[in-house]
C-alpha cells in the first residue's frame, strides 16, 4: 500500500515539472534592458484617450507615476534621475491597472514592479534604476496564483519578482512559488503544495532561499 502510494506521488510530481517547463519557456529572456525616452506628458496619450495618472511612487529623489488610459498606457519617472516615458506594454495587453499595481524597492539597484489583473492572472513588467538611469527589464512576468509582488529572496541587495504559480497548467490546487531576478539568472522554485494558501508566507509568499531549488527547463 506504501509503495503504491509512493509510486503515484512521484508519477504527480513528474507530471508537474514537465507542465511547469512548458509554462515557464515564456520567461526566458535575454538580459539586456531598454531605456526610455525623456519626454512631457503635454498632450500625451493611453491609448485612445490622453493619459491619467493612476498612482505614483516617491523612489529616492525620483518620482515613478503609472499613466493609464483607454487601450494604453504609460510610466513615466520624473526627479534627480531626468525624466523617462515608457510605454506600459501590461495595460497595451488588457491588464488593468489601479492603485495596488506598483510597487517599488528603493536600494543601490531599485526595482520598481508594475502589475496589473487579466483573465484571473497578473501581468507585470519591472524598471531598474542603476548608476542613475532607469531602464526596462526585458520580460514579461505572469502569476497564474493571485500573487506577484517584489522581495529580496536571494539576499544581494536587489530585489526579486515572486510570483505564485498554478500547477498542472491551472488544471488542478497544486501550486508553487517561482522567484526571477531583475539583474541576474532566475533565482529558482520552491516544491509544490497542495493549496496556494500552504505555500510559504501565503497570502504574501516569500520563500527562504533554502526553500527553492533549480526551475524545469530554467
Amino acid at each position: 500500500m506504501g509503495a503504491s502510494r509512493s509510486v503515484q506521488v512521484t508519477a504527480v510530481v513528474a507530471a508537474v515539472v514537465v507542465v511547469a517547463g512548458l509554462v515557464f519557456a515564456y520567461f526566458q529572456r535575454p538580459n539586456n534592458t531598454d531605456s526610455g525616452q525623456s519626454g512631457t506628458d503635454t498632450g500625451m496619450r493611453c491609448g485612445t484617450t490622453v493619459c491619467q495618472v493612476v498612482i505614483g511612487k516617491s523612489v529616492g529623489k525620483d518620482l515613478v507615476e503609472l499613466l493609464a488610459g483607454t487601450g494604453g498606457g504609460r510610466i513615466r519617472v520624473t526627479g534627480e534621475s531626468g525624466p523617462f516615458i515608457f510605454e506600459m506594454t501590461i495595460a497595451e495587453s488588457g491588464a488593468k491597472v489601479d492603485g495596488e499595481s506598483l510597487q517599488c524597492d528603493e536600494a543601490a539597484v531599485s526595482v520598481c514592479l508594475v502589475r496589473g489583473a487579466h483573465d484571473g492572472d497578473l501581468l507585470g513588467e519591472v524598471l531598474v534604476r542603476k548608476d542613475g538611469t532607469w531602464s526596462r527589464v526585458q520580460a514579461a512576468y505572469l502569476a497564474s496564483a493571485g500573487y506577484l509582488g517584489l522581495h529580496d529572496v536571494n539576499e544581494d541587495g536587489t530585489a526579486d519578482i515572486v510570483a505564485a504559480q498554478h500547477a498542472c497548467d491551472g488544471q488542478c490546487r497544486n501550486a508553487f512559488v517561482q522567484v526571477f531576478s531583475a539583474i541576474g539568472p532566475d533565482v529558482g522554485c520552491t516544491t509544490t503544495a497542495p493549496e496556494r494558501d500552504q505555500l510559504p508566507g501565503w497570502p504574501t509568499p516569500v520563500p527562504k532561499l533554502s526553500q527553492l531549488r533549480p526551475c524545469a527547463n530554467g
